[in-house]
């Protein structure tokens, strides 16, 4: 097309790219938050750039057949809705690179930055030897606690083998073969006795009636990821159940659970969850120390048999 044509430089087609996303109603959630971003970042992948290269480079013109594939690229996802990760085949937490694929979430966890601060003051993080990532699909947050975790071992827990394959892929890119072990399990169902200093989970926690309102960017991924029962806390509540038998006694409980913050605290309103702060943004993630785990074990369990 003529208009097409006329894009010269990187920095025409990203802003044509965010244009057309905006125009066509896309949704962006999925590692970011509006139509230049997720834009750039498929332009960026097109032309086998990498991410975060230098300003000036926007100014920096394409050959016609650059132009033709970035288009192609930024087509397929106005056409299809894929989030632009599945398209790439990477998305970025905590400072590191993942393969992705539909077989699990795209990774977009505030967590990450608590992560990258070792969640301290709970934990000393050069003293924290075992860590343990309840539903760990792409494998993005056990890996980044064996990178920021110096001398801790990870066991890394999904029910899904086709999300374990894609850890796998990724615990393996990181080289972290010998400090990340994935195990087939429905929780904590197929894991030896063990103590942990660090159990920390982003669940399914999507009621269903927020999972029938989602835009169709999220149902590309996988709803064993998103959706549970019992108005998304079906899973959080058995790990709040289970969590004092797995951990060290100075040991610490993190959970994601998003929008069904309000509806834990009202199940569980004598609970003190510390809410977490995020300096780049993010909510409904809960910290629990061991001996709360423990103070309230009967609790959860009485809203898990109920």
């Amino acid at each position: 097309m003529a208009d097409q044509a006329e894009l010269q430089t990187i920095r025409d087609l990203v802003r044509w790219g965010a244009s057309r996303f905006r125009e066509n109603g896309l949704v962006f959630g999925h590692g970011t938050d509006n139509a230049f971003d997720e834009a750039l970042v498929l332009v960026s992948h097109a032309l086998h750039l990498p991410v975060g290269f230098p300003e000036h480079y926007l100014g920096a013109n394409v050959t016609t057949a650059e132009r033709s594939v970035v288009l192609d690229l930024l087509g397929q996802r106005i056409e299809t809705r894929r989030p632009a990760a599945y398209l790439t085949g990477e998305a970025w937490f905590a400072g590191l690179p993942f393969y992705v694929d539909e077989r699990v979430l795209v990774p977009r966890s505030p967590m990450a930055e608590w992560i990258e601060r070792g969640f301290t003051p709970w934990l000393e993080p050069d003293n924290v030897e075992r860590v343990l990532d309840l539903c760990t699909g792409s494998g993005c947050i056990a890996v980044a606690c064996a990178v920021h975790f110096d001398n801790a071992e990870v066991d890394a827990v999904d029910i899904s083998p086709e999300a374990l394959a894609v850890a796998k892929r990724n615990v393996e890119r990181h080289g972290l073969e010998d400090w990340v072990r994935l195990v087939e399990s429905d929780l904590f169902d197929a894991l030896e006795p063990a103590r942990y200093q660090l159990i920390i989970s982003n669940p399914p926690y999507v009621p269903d009636e927020e999972m029938q309102a989602l835009p169709e960017e999220y149902h590309h991924e996988p709803e064993l990821g998103l959706r549970a029962e019992q108005a998304g806390l079906a899973i959080v509540v058995r790990i709040l159940a289970q969590a004092a038998d797995w951990l060290a006694d100075d040991g610490i409980l993190v959970v994601e659970v998003g929008n069904s913050q309000d509806m834990l605290m009202e199940c569980f309103p004598d609970v003190p969850f510390t809410w977490l702060d995020f300096e780049r943004g993010g909510h409904g993630v809960f910290l629990l120390d061991a001996g709360q785990t423990r103070e309230f074990q009967g609790v959860f369990r009485s809203i898990l048999c109920s």
